[in-house]
């Protein structure tokens, strides 16, 4: 890895225009539509008044395979992301027009044969009013670029905790990812081969291609909001995720939650049929339901 040129790698601004059917497109990769007479699914995937999962934000004026640039040195076959967090400042709407504003926080040498972590912020703004929509933060774990200075800890202090309870989690819930979830979902932001072609899989240690890591994070905020949001997205303020394993397209992802003080929420994500945690710190903040005038 190249650390000063990936530490003050010149993201550009970026504006997007999206519309109806991106959002659409969004949903349907995780799977909603797939009881095609839910009122409750059909409002995310049919223009009838549309909604947005908040996580979509994710996927809006997106930098694409920046640390694939050969200016990096990274073994970008060997990337995957380690860790994601976004807070929703406004509800995203269903269609509108955005700016990104890109930068990288820091990077952490986890030494020789770990790896390092490169945690790289995005803003997300309303490019018509101004108005700060979403702050998302990625860590994206770079398994082949370890041992370039020897550091090991973050100088960034340690978020809120989300190891799960011991204790039986209040809610769970089990969503099926759909065969083809990669394949669509690869069609909102992220083009790298490792989630569709089974060569470039099989070459960075998988036995077939993963489902992205933004997919599962989408599922897991699917899972969220029908568990504690009363199916309203606008509702969902914070998600913080880690992922810990991958998910391949077709699994079942359980979704266990656990009620802390103030609206306070911690997840974990599991896929029983192959005994996988595939997320674990997860932490959750949801809205309070506004009273009626």
């Amino acid at each position: 890895m190249n650390v000063d040129v990936v530490r003050n790698w010149p993201f550009p601004v970026i504006r997007q225009r999206y519309a109806e059917k991106d959002t659409i497109l969004y949903a349907l990769a995780l799977g909603y539509g797939s009881d095609p007479v839910s009122p409750a699914q059909l409002r995310y995937v049919y223009e009838k008044r549309l909604v947005a999962l908040p996580t979509q934000a994710t996927t809006l004026c997106h930098p694409g395979l920046w640390i694939a640039d050969p200016l990096t040195g990274v073994d970008f076959k060997r990337v995957v992301n380690g860790e994601q967090r976004m807070t929703m400042h406004a509800p995203l709407p269903a269609r509108g027009n955005v700016r990104g504003e890109a930068r990288v926080l820091e990077i952490i040498d986890k030494g020789k044969d770990k790896g390092a972590q490169v945690l790289w912020e995005r803003t997300l703004y309303d490019d018509n009013t101004g108005a700060l929509l979403a702050t998302i933060e990625q860590v994206t774990f770079c398994r082949g670029d370890g041992g370039f200075d020897g550091a090991s800890q973050s100088s960034r202090p340690a978020g809120r905790s989300g190891a799960a309870p011991d204790r039986a989690p209040d809610r769970t819930i089990d969503l099926q990812t759909l065969p083809q979830a990669a394949l669509i979902y690869r069609l909102s932001a992220d083009l790298n081969p490792l989630h569709a072609d089974p060569d470039t899989a099989r070459s960075a240690g998988f036995e077939r291609p993963i489902l992205h890591g933004l997919a599962t994070y989408g599922m897991v905020a699917r899972a969220i909001v029908q568990l504690c949001c009363d199916d309203d997205p606008a509702r969902l303020r914070h998600l913080g995720a880690r992922f810990s394993a991958p998910v391949f397209p077709g699994d079942v992802i359980r979704t266990e939650v656990w009620e802390e003080p103030h609206r306070a929420l911690i997840y974990r994500c599991t896929v029983p049929a192959r005994n996988a945690i595939v997320i674990t710190n997860g932490t959750a903040e949801v809205r309070a339901v506004e009273a009626s005038p």
